[in-house]
């Protein structure tokens, strides 16, 4: 179907509001995407904000932590904001983390991690999987049922979301309801037909895409390795249920879809869908664009569902 209306409105402010990220450096790039964010509105409430720290290998590092209403114990989700493992924080997924806190009853716990090019990979992967432990380890202490335990992304943060489950396989612990990857990086490759399809005038394009993975890999034989390509995982067995969204209009719509069929095939539960119209980012679009939205509330009901299981 053509590109939603909403979101040829929201795309159209975007390229006005300045140069592609690729073309800036990693600073100004940082600064670029908060300022896009500072003018989204009123956020949603929720019961309680609290900035904590978690322990990884590095030091401690940022998290956020929402409670929804209710009594609890909440089911847990930990949560890890994209930008191509070079840009974006905790407040670039506020309004996400809200709404998921809210609508799926849950605790969201919106994990910070060393950014690229500072940090190369495997920096990111490694502190997205202590932040994972970290939060079974004391979630109870925050009214959170680590017994029901979630891992989520968007873009970067999905890819950083797959790897930790990867890496929670191989190394036994912790075990998970579901793993909700949100418009995933999932493959150092461009030559798929949605990267040729989709490579320029949907906000990320296929060279942005290029840009970031040259700012997060030590070289080219980094992104043959799976903590940093997830679609090239060999051991599937035992791996945590899927819950897969792409864009239609996306570079990376193909390897999100390649990654459900992966794990389809090896007897992984998965949900997949591809959502018609829509770009790359559009959680961050949900209050201008209706699709968007709809989309979030999906995501949502996919939580819901596994936390009940």
């Amino acid at each position: 179907m053509p590109l939603h209306p909403q979101v040829k409105t929201v795309l159209d402010l975007m390229t006005a509001a300045g140069p592609p990220l690729h073309h800036l450096s990693p600073q100004k790039a940082r600064e670029a995407i908060l300022a896009m964010r500072a003018t989204k509105g009123e956020p949603e409430r929720v019961a309680k904000v609290e900035d904590l720290t978690y322990r990884a290998a590095a030091g401690r590092l940022a998290m956020r932590v929402y409670t929804p209403e209710g009594r609890g114990p909440f089911p847990v989700l930990v949560y890890f904001h994209g930008g191509g493992w070079v840009v974006g924080s905790v407040d670039t997924v506020d309004a996400s983390c809200r709404a998921f806190a809210n609508q799926a009853g849950c605790l969201v716990m919106s994990a910070s991690y060393r950014l690229a090019p500072e940090n190369k990979f495997p920096a990111a992967a490694e502190d997205a999987y202590a932040a994972l432990q970290w939060a079974a380890l004391n979630a109870s202490s925050m009214n959170g049922d680590p017994s029901r335990l979630a891992v989520a992304g968007e873009s970067a943060g999905a890819n950083l979301a797959a790897v930790a489950a990867i890496m929670a396989q191989e190394r036994g612990t912790p075990q998970m309801a579901l793993q909700l990857l949100l418009y995933p990086v999932m493959n150092h490759d461009f030559t798929t037909p949605s990267c040729k399809e989709n490579a320029e005038g949907y906000f990320l394009t296929t060279e942005m895409m290029q840009w970031f993975w040259k700012q997060y890999l030590n070289n080219d034989a980094d992104g043959e390795n799976p903590y940093a390509s997830p679609l090239r995982v060999k051991r599937l067995q035992n791996l945590t249920p899927a819950a897969i969204y792409t864009a239609e209009f996306d570079p990376l719509r193909d390897e999100g879809a390649a990654y459900a069929a992966k794990l389809r095939e090896a007897g992984i539960p998965v949900t997949y869908k591809c959502q018609e119209g829509l770009i790359h980012g559009y959680m961050g679009m949900a209050q201008a664009v209706e699709p968007a939205k709809q989309a979030r509330d999906d995501a949502a009901a996919a939580l819901r569902a596994a936390f009940a299981k």
